[in-house]
């Protein structure tokens, strides 16, 4: 690819979209474009479309997207399939009209059916019913990658899908209303070890498996399928080996130093029993993931540590 190439990062705040600009700078790509909400509204199609007509763009990066864990998917289904939906078709389809010939989308290991076979393989999406509990945005992520697969179909673009698994990393999201099990239970685990608490609460049983991919690993992922010029296809983005959610709690207390007793509230919902991807495509290209879940989760608390322990309630911080 490149290096002038001019690359918008649709979502460049987020966790995934910062983790995208980071990689391409270091990487030497000169020409990367952003916008924030304020500069550029993505669910307003006319917007998108002035943008995509007057900034030449010639790569789009899709990391924009409304997201959340089990309670924010449950409890904001209207909204977190609507958002999802207007925001891909109006980039994807304004990246069309402007003749943008390659773009990545970026989904999400929820898109797979609950009762996948494990590891999960691309050829099993639409096989069987989704989980419940974050159907909604399982459903808009699939419509993206289909609308990808008819776009390139019809009109030979180059625009290709990339489904990580659970994800985490710097710029993560940890309000306990909406983030994700993993920085979810880091700040939890972050507030006992301050309070001097003897129990840490864990939703669910604790023996659902997850998978977790640093996100500077799907940065380095989404770079080597470009360099690649990979020009079509969903693929698979994740590490290969999953844990119990158990065991990712003692990893993380482990890693924070809290060293209570965890408890696990089995009225909570679990969600999907495993979630394991099958990520032999990217592998046989001559890609893998590099950064251990321990190492990761330590530099993730770190970032937690310098841009949100502040933000903890003070009665959380005293020892």
């Amino acid at each position: 690819m490149d290096k002038q190439a001019r690359i918008f990062v649709a979502g460049h705040r987020g966790m995934v979209g910062s983790a995208l600009v980071r990689r391409l700078s270091a990487a030497g790509y000169a020409n990367v474009i952003t916008r924030t909400r304020a500069e550029l509204d993505l669910t307003d199609q006319a917007a998108v479309d002035r943008f995509f007509e007057s900034e030449q763009i010639d790569v789009v990066l899709l990391a924009a997207a409304r997201v959340g864990g089990i309670f924010a998917n449950a409890s904001r289904p209207g909204e977190f399939i609507y958002e999802n939906l207007v925001i891909e078709t109006n980039v994807i389809h304004a990246a069309y009209r402007a003749k943008v010939k390659r773009l990545v989308f970026f989904g999400s290991s929820c898109i797979y059916p609950k009762a996948c076979p494990q590891p999960i393989r691309e050829e099993y999406l639409l096989s069987s019913p989704l989980e419940p509990t974050n159907e909604a945005y399982a459903i808009a992520k699939i419509a993206g990658l289909k609308l990808c697969e008819a776009y390139n179909r019809q009109y030979s673009t180059q625009y290709v899908s990339l489904m990580p698994t659970n994800l985490y990393g710097p710029n993560d999201n940890y309000d306990l209303n909406s983030s994700h099990v993993l920085p979810a239970l880091l700040r939890k685990a972050h507030e006992a070890k301050m309070k001097g608490e003897p129990t840490l609460a864990v939703w669910g049983s604790g023996t659902p498996r997850r998978e977790f991919l640093h996100v500077d690993d799907l940065a380095a992922a989404t770079l080597f399928v470009l360099e690649q010029n990979v020009t079509e296809g969903l693929f698979n983005v994740g590490v290969g080996q999953d844990l119990s959610i158990r065991e990712l709690a003692e990893c993380i207390c482990k890693v924070v130093g809290f060293e209570g007793e965890l408890v696990f509230d089995a009225s909570k919902p679990d969600g999907t029993p495993r979630k394991l991807l099958d990520v032999s495509r990217l592998i046989a290209m001559g890609w893998h993931a590099t950064i251990g879940l321990e190492e990761g989760i330590a530099a993730t608390y770190r970032d937690f540590i310098a841009t949100h322990a502040g933000s903890v309630p003070a009665a959380a911080m005293q020892a």
